[in-house]
């Protein structure tokens, strides 16, 4: 039985993320091959990261593998389709199975099953890959229908999808993600060439409680589980004896969800002398200043907290159910600490005028924090954003041809604008921190203020032109 997991992300097409260059390992397909091993079955992980396409389909047809596990998720989807359709058109792969999990196959498996995948994954891969492969090899004591969390066509009954699979309850009794399997030297090496320092990425949970209306819930649902203090810890050991490596990139949504777990972590690294360096993601108000110094004594460096705008209305919008105010806060008071604080921001969320983007200008230079990414707001099907823009969007794209980060939806200004608004805040933001050392940026300072200015104009244009074409709308 031959089981070869990928995830289709080839870093050499994706210049954007060249010139950010921080690839993240495919924690998920890890934690598959690593729970495959526990059962018995020896599996190959084709990282292609690093890698190419033709090299990927050159492994394929080398290994034949009965069974190929396939990561999918936004990013990645188009590469997928194109494995998907070499696999089924190579004579020397005519048996090998098509599985597919992660993020973006839920709200699509009638277009993916369409495409020839054999088996979609709903919701954790470990349990259910593991019941698919023995199908596959014929040792399985359970029908198809049988197997919880899959998705196949049926030649009688067309698109089959088999009742939810229940949630892991005790995340404790997984194995480590088999990092054996990928060579971290060369995420280590990108990241130290660019950046000076790298990381290693690490999940202590699954799921997440919060509501917000833009973000997918495709794998884990609206839940909260979590891995104990002292299993983190003990996967943490294993790493500082296995690699050497910066610092730790936790995965988890909200890190700082409960407070006595992140206490306990905190006792558990501290007495065992397993501090490292790590950054995470959290949101407000589950920050206080007691949190902030259980972080800063566990080893945090950086800490990203949530905030999508500095307009209330639009987070409340979102269903955020966070005041900004208490963000502005929560960044201030990390800094304080020592704690560099990073934040999210989006542009274009409906209902946002250009009054509520000034106020985000306002709230990132009240909150002045170290870092900060913006983007333009995009509807990922199955959130209710999705749900809430789908009679408003401008683009009607072939859907094997494009993904869900292109569709445009009628805004409150034409989409031209929200890139000038980006503009905008950012030279804002470069102006601001100038300001700070003025002589020693003295020739950056008009430079910064002349760009910004010269976007906002843009930003009229563009305003002027949404606002003629809605009076020119019928439906206006």
């Amino acid at each position: 039985m031959k089981i070869m997991l990928t995830h289709g992300y080839f870093l050499e097409e994706d210049e954007k993320e060249q010139a950010i260059m921080r690839p993240y390992i495919p924690l998920g397909i890890l934690y598959i091959s690593a729970y495959l091993e526990q059962q018995g079955y020896d599996n190959r992980i084709f990282d292609s990261t690093f890698s190419s396409f033709d090299k990927l389909c050159h492994a394929l047809v080398e290994d034949k593998p009965n069974v190929v596990g396939i990561y999918t998720n936004l990013m990645t989807k188009l590469n997928v389709l194109r494995i998907i359709r070499f696999i089924k058109q190579e004579p020397q792969l005519v048996h090998t199975k098509v599985v597919l999990g992660g993020p973006e196959v839920r709200n699509h498996l009638p277009n993916f099953l369409e495409q020839q995948a054999d088996f979609i994954v709903l919701g954790e891969g470990e349990q259910t890959m593991l019941e698919v492969v023995q199908w596959v090899e014929g040792t399985s004591t359970k029908s198809l229908p049988e197997i919880d969390g899959i998705a196949y066509l049926d030649e009688q009954q067309g698109v089959r999808q088999n009742r939810e699979r229940m949630k892991l309850k005790n995340l404790d009794e997984l194995p480590i993600p088999n990092r054996s399997q990928v060579d971290l030297q060369l995420y280590f090496d990108a990241w130290k060439g660019r950046h000076g320092t790298n990381a290693i990425s690490v999940s202590t949970m699954r799921g997440c409680p919060y509501s917000c209306k833009w973000c997918s819930r495709a794998v884990y649902g609206q839940s909260y589980r979590r891995r104990s203090p002292k299993a983190v810890a003990d996967e943490i050991a294993w790493i500082k004896t296995h690699y050497n490596v910066d610092s730790i990139w936790f995965v988890d949504d909200v890190f700082t969800v409960s407070h006595k777990w992140l206490q306990e972590f905190m006792e558990e690294v501290t007495s065992r002398n397993l501090v490292m360096p790590f950054e995470c993601i959290t949101r407000a108000d589950r920050m206080n200043e007691e949190v902030i110094l259980h972080l800063k004594a566990s080893g945090c460096f950086r800490v990203w907290i949530g905030a999508e705008s500095g307009s209330q209305k639009i987070i409340d919008l979102m269903d955020r159910r966070v005041e900004v105010g208490q963000v502005r806060d929560m960044i201030k008071l990390a800094r304080h600490h020592g704690i560099q604080a990073g934040t999210f921001i989006m542009v274009g969320y409906p209902g946002e005028t250009k009054e509520d983007i000034f106020e985000t200008v306002h709230h990132l230079k009240t909150a002045e924090p170290d870092l900060f990414t913006i983007t333009v707001t995009y509807p990922i099907k199955g959130t209710p954003l999705y749900a809430e823009v789908e009679d408003r969007f401008l683009t009607s794209l072939p859907w094997e041809s494009s993904t869900d980060r292109d569709i445009d939806f009628k805004r409150t200004y034409n989409r031209q604008y929200y890139d000038y608004a980006i503009q905008m805040i950012n030279y804002e933001m470069y102006y601001h921190k100038a300001m700070k050392k003025p002589l020693a940026n003295l020739f950056r300072i008009p430079m910064f203020k002349l760009k910004s200015v010269l976007a906002q104009r843009k930003m009229r244009i563009e305003e002027k032109k949404s606002l003629g074409q809605r009076a020119a709308s019928p439906d206006s």
